[in-house]
């Protein structure tokens, strides 16, 4: 287990770079370039079926248990070490990185995006998975940092050099949100782990605060809050969001809203709520206002976007929808309590799978059409997709319903348990407040049903249009891609105790402050 772990994190970089060397002559398949994506395809899947064997490894009677640990001395002077493991709150994002890494390296084998050398984008999308799982993994502030900024320059090239319109502006603007924030959070670790004098995460959340003061623990909250709170992302800090998704290819948007948004939703589990809790009390009435703000933001602004005439692109669309979703997430974080977190880490699930699965369908949509805008995509000479690809506007409409959080389905249980977080939040935060915070989020699952609802109306239904060319419906490399992520989505939805079994008991133990 210790070596599936480290084998996991470090082995997508090994794959990096043997992507960029010449692929060996029995290799070579029918040219250079399939070779390099078959190569993609198969670390990214050895990777997954690692992952999936570390979960069946996984001691599910302890998960409140760090498992699978290395720790080892890397930098004595600052007592920096490379410490690795995984709880019940690190497994789930684990596994869904590996798969959603996985699903995107198949997609890309099919339907490579336009852009330069295949070998780059290869190389780029695993060095990517590796930044992600090693955040996932580490237990280390300073070893996060570098993991948390090592997804940034491949995300920015994805974006720049394999995006469509407006791609050079929209890397631009996520670079630098993204960079700033990160400065600001290495000010406030490193005034943790000078202050506490250790940076080990596991130490510091066992303390739980107490070798802090209350003015440090604010600081430092606030700091890390700031970094975290953009890759989220927390509105008002979102506007990079909805440019990169626009831009990214369709991988891109799937890697971005499925596993990068999750990294800053973790950092505030795993770091700030064990390690700051003082502070994150004093913040935790101005969190929720700002998710519960970011929830109506979205839903408004996919509600001006869907409507007829405003030229509203789809993946513009799904993104502003993210910004809605992750501040539910921010909700149950805010409440403090157990009920909310593990909501809110089921809601991160939960988001992953199904806006993953919405940006594959979206970019099938495009492919076939041409565009993704709205207006063209409606109406008598649009996609009526139920007519014309049936299977694939069935699995749209699917995946929107899903989005929008119906009963049954992996979307519901993530809201629901975070609306109850916030109904009764931790002792000491005012409970009128997040009465009303709960009652504001509330009405904003009913403008999430609104858009998604016309959305299908637009896409999915009306008169079969004549076509110059038969539009194709779903084919077996999508069906591949996209049939994990639906089944999970109903699996999560049916059976919530396989993901809540894992969480409750960490999320238990990281509130008390280490202890079981």
């Amino acid at each position: 287990m210790q070596f599936l772990l480290a084998f996991i994190v470090v082995a997508p970089l090994l794959g990096a770079v043997a992507a960029l060397l010449p692929a060996p002559p029995g290799l070579k398949g029918r040219n250079p370039d399939q070779a390099v994506l078959r190569h993609g395809v198969t670390v990214t899947g050895v990777i997954l079926i690692a992952a999936i064997v570390l979960a069946l490894g996984f001691d599910h009677d302890h998960p409140s248990k760090m498992q699978a640990t290395t720790d080892i001395s890397w930098i004595p002077a600052l007592d920096v070490r490379i410490h690795l493991g995984i709880d019940g709150i690190s497994l789930p994002l684990l596994v869904l990185t590996a798969l959603l890494t996985f699903l995107c390296a198949l997609h890309s084998y099919f339907k490579l995006p336009a852009g330069p050398s295949p070998k780059a984008f290869v190389a780029l999308i695993l060095v990517l998975e590796s930044g992600t799982l090693a955040t996932f993994a580490v237990l280390d502030l300073l070893l996060f940092f570098l993991a948390f900024e090592m997804v940034l320059i491949p995300m920015y090239f994805l974006i720049a050099r394999w995006g469509g319109a407006q791609r050079q502006a929209a890397a631009w603007k996520f670079i630098l949100y993204t960079l700033l924030g990160s400065v600001v959070m290495l000010l406030g670790l490193l005034l943790i782990g000078l202050k506490s004098g250790t940076f080990d995460m596991v130490a510091l959340a066992t303390d739980n605060g107490r070798g802090l003061t209350s003015s440090v623990q604010v600081i430092a909250v606030l700091a890390i809050g700031v970094g975290l709170a953009v890759k989220t992302p927390m509105w008002p800090l979102h506007s990079w969001l909805p440019d990169a998704h626009t831009a990214a290819p369709t991988v891109g948007s799937v890697l971005l809203a499925g596993v990068l948004l999750k990294m800053g939703t973790y950092g505030f589990v795993r770091i700030l709520l064990p390690i700051a809790p003082d502070g994150m009390h004093t913040f935790a009435p101005y969190l929720a206002a700002f998710a519960v703000a970011g929830i109506i933001y979205g839903s408004l602004a996919c509600l001006a976007l869907v409507r007829p005439g405003a030229k509203g692109d789809l993946k513009r669309l799904i993104a502003y929808s993210s910004v809605g979703h992750m501040g539910f997430v921010l909700l149950g974080i805010a409440s403090m309590t157990p009920t909310g977190v593990n909501g809110a880490l089921f809601a991160n699930i939960a988001h992953g799978l199904i806006t993953g699965l919405l940006f594959f369908l979206v970019g099938a949509v495009k492919d076939r059409y041409g565009t993704a805008d709205l207006d063209t995509l409606s109406g008598a000479t649009g996609a009526a997709l139920y007519g014309s690809a049936p299977r694939l506007g069935g699995l749209l409409a699917f995946t929107a319903i899903a989005s929008l959080g119906l009963p049954g389905l992996a979307g519901f249980w993530g809201e629901m348990l975070t609306l109850f977080g916030a109904f009764d939040p931790a002792d000491g935060l005012s409970r009128p407040a997040f009465l009303t915070f709960m009652s504001v989020a509330a009405f904003g699952t009913l403008l999430t049903a609104a858009y998604m609802l016309i959305l299908v109306r637009r896409v999915c239904m009306g008169a079969k249009r004549e076509e110059p060319h038969r539009i194709p419906d779903i084919q077996h490399h999508e069906f591949a891609a996209w049939t994990p992520l639906a089944a999970l989505t109903v699996l999560a939805g049916l059976w919530p105790a396989v993901l809540l079994g894992l969480t409750d008991p960490a999320v238990q133990k990281l509130l008390a402050g280490g202890k079981s």
